[in-house]
């Protein structure tokens, strides 16, 4: 991952309504939640809340699927992956691959790598 890619991903979680939906979804593992869901939890405004999951979609956060009229979101687990490697590549003293086993003990207990679905 390059730096601008982070960049982009940690300033789509920099804010507080973004970021409360980012782990709303982490909450909701593999099965995501309905956009209509999401908002009514978070108490946020439809429209609101849907420029908020494009900003994540946009920065490789999280996924959507379609399911009936209804809109699935997911955490894209795979983004989320890169980006902690990323945040974590330097640890150890330069030896990453100490760290590597937490992160996949961590994102591989809640959930597999994701398939490529649409955003």
């Amino acid at each position: 991952m390059d730096i601008t890619t982070a960049t982009r991903r940690l300033g789509a979680l920099s804010q507080e309504t973004r970021l409360e939906t980012f782990r709303l979804l982490v909450r909701a593992g593999p099965d995501g939640m309905a956009a209509g869901s999401i908002a009514g939890t978070l108490g946020t405004p439809h429209n609101t809340l849907s420029s908020h999951l494009a900003i994540l979609a946009n920065a490789g956060l999280v996924r959507s699927r379609r399911d009936g009229r209804s809109v699935i979101y997911t955490v894209d687990f795979d983004g989320t992956r890169e980006l902690l490697s990323f945040l974590v590549e330097d640890c150890c003293q330069g030896t990453p691959e100490v760290c590597a086993p937490v992160l996949d003990n961590v994102l591989s207990s809640c959930c597999a790598p994701t398939e490529t679905n649409g955003a």
